[in-house]
């Protein structure tokens, strides 16, 4: 029997006309009011049950949890808080759910909890909120590119290179562990494994993008990526998503450019489209927000920080002034900071780019010209910086709550000077013969940057942990579902 989402009868406009619904009970009260989500809206539709004609048998299976559908007139709701409701005349059980075991009772759940049940956690209002507003920045992220001329470039899952040089990857191999091949100098032969070398999981489609990027102009990926980083923490997964942009003639300040734009751009759909989700989360934000003390509460609502980040242009702000600012400030000097800052050539910490952006400058932060000894090998080394104070142009992106969100940089488009940064790192030159083939045949300025989209989806919905905005986290010692 076709049906009609909730989210569509709630905003109808016709009235005393036969409908038919489906979906899974919220709550069932006083054997009469059944409260009805099919996941289309945050809002449930209550369709009332005339219990004296409707037999005893099938009111017992109507339990939270339980799939029904329902038939009769959509009306004007005579209780607060709906303007409609169905007056029910024909009901039929889909599928059971036994109330003794059903997890997800209509009573606050803890977000630890939840994780252990995530196949059921988005039956919940805040997740079944959550995954609608992820699904609306993905939509805008590809329509921005999209609208914007962009190709959208598949790089692959199983690569043999490690694009920022951090050796956190999960390999990728075929060989028995139980009797593995070995070389005369016992070490794994990997010759014979089924690609016939040492294969990872991608930690990054850049560089692959890179190279569409010199021939397409314009191009972006937007798929999963993995770091073996044993990181329990609550801004870290071994398993994300990430949207990379590569653009062929665009420098550094061009970057900036386009990252802003960007984050603005699918801020600003998620806020238009996901009005009534966004503001389920910000009272359940606000409600998280009273157990804190007074003075590690935001200042800031959920939508008032959302604003914050569409009504301020980015400060654009050198890492050397950032690190002067963070050198005299207050909680530097009175040793609040968890890492003192003392010298030029600090790895910035969150607890710093948090201080930069709702402290310092209260707006968002774009940083650049960081060190290079902290930063890739594939960043542009600046010229004219005086030695053991080189700087590349990187670019950091700071947000309220978050800190940083957007790491990008120009590209090292001389073959030299890339080459000579790949000798200094003990990066092998013929792993990555092809990327460097990009620079002797019609190189080129070119920029891009790496946005975790699960970051992203953390910012705008108002989670403070990351495993609450990706269906099924993996984390360490976590694969579960």
């Amino acid at each position: 029997m076709k049906h009609t989402k909730v989210k569509d009868l709630l905003n109808s406009t016709k009235i005393l006309q036969e409908v038919t619904a489906k979906g899974w009970v919220r709550t069932f009260r006083n054997n009469q009011f059944i409260a009805l989500n099919d996941g289309s809206t945050i809002h449930n539709i209550q369709c009332v049950v005339d219990f004296e004609n409707t037999p005893e048998a099938i009111l017992k299976r109507i339990t939270t949890g339980a799939a029904i559908c329902v038939s009769g007139d959509l009306v004007e709701s005579q209780g607060a808080g709906q303007k409609y409701e169905i007056q029910v005349k024909k009901l039929e059980i889909l599928g059971d759910s036994d109330p003794e075991k059903f997890p997800m009772q209509p009573k606050k759940h803890s977000l630890e909890f939840l994780r252990e049940n995530a196949h059921l956690r988005i039956r919940t209002n805040a997740f079944g909120a959550i995954m609608r507003v992820r699904s609306a920045l993905s939509f805008a992220v590809h329509q921005y590119f999209q609208q914007k001329g962009f190709v959208y470039v598949n790089t692959p899952i199983i690569t043999g290179s490690d694009a920022e040089g951090a050796g956190e990857m999960f390999q990728v191999s075929a060989l028995p562990f139980d009797n593995t091949p070995r070389t005369e100098e016992g070490k794994v032969n990997y010759k014979e494994d089924f690609f016939g070398k040492q294969t990872n999981l991608t930690v990054s489609g850049q560089l692959e993008a890179e190279t569409y990027a010199m021939a397409l102009g314009q191009v972006y990926t937007f798929g999963p990526t993995f770091r073996a980083e044993n990181s329990n923490t609550s801004r870290h997964l071994a398993e994300f998503w990430m949207i990379e942009p590569e653009v062929a003639f665009n420098d550094l300040a061009d970057n900036m450019d386009l990252a802003e734009d960007f984050i603005k751009y699918v801020v600003r759909y998620a806020v238009d489209n996901c009005a009534d989700d966004l503001k389920f989360l910000e009272s359940r934000l606000a409600d998280e927000e009273k157990q804190k003390p007074q003075a590690e509460r935001s200042e800031m609502t959920l939508l008032e920080k959302l604003n914050f980040v569409l009504d301020n242009n980015f400060k654009r702000v050198s890492y050397t002034e950032a690190i002067d600012i963070l050198k005299d400030s207050t909680p530097n000097k009175k040793k609040k900071f968890q890492y003192l800052i003392e010298e030029w050539g600090a790895d910035l910490q969150s607890e710093h780019e948090r201080f930069l952006v709702e402290k310092h400058f209260k707006s968002p932060v774009i940083l650049f010209d960081y060190p290079a000894k902290i930063k890739a090998f594939y960043m542009r080394l600046n010229d004219n910086t005086e030695p053991g104070k080189e700087t590349v142009r990187a670019m950091d992106i700071l947000f309220p709550g978050i800190g940083e969100i957007v790491g990008g940089s120009q590209r090292e488009e001389r073959l030299d000077v890339l080459i000579e940064k790949m000798k200094t790192l003990g990066i092998d030159e013929e792993e990555l013969w092809w990327y460097l083939d990009t620079r002797r045949f019609g190189s080129a300025v070119h920029s891009g940057f790496g946005l975790g989209f699960e970051r992203l989806v953390l910012f705008v919905t108002g989670m403070t942990n990351i495993r609450d905005v990706i269906p099924f986290p993996r984390t360490p010692q976590n694969a579960e579902f």
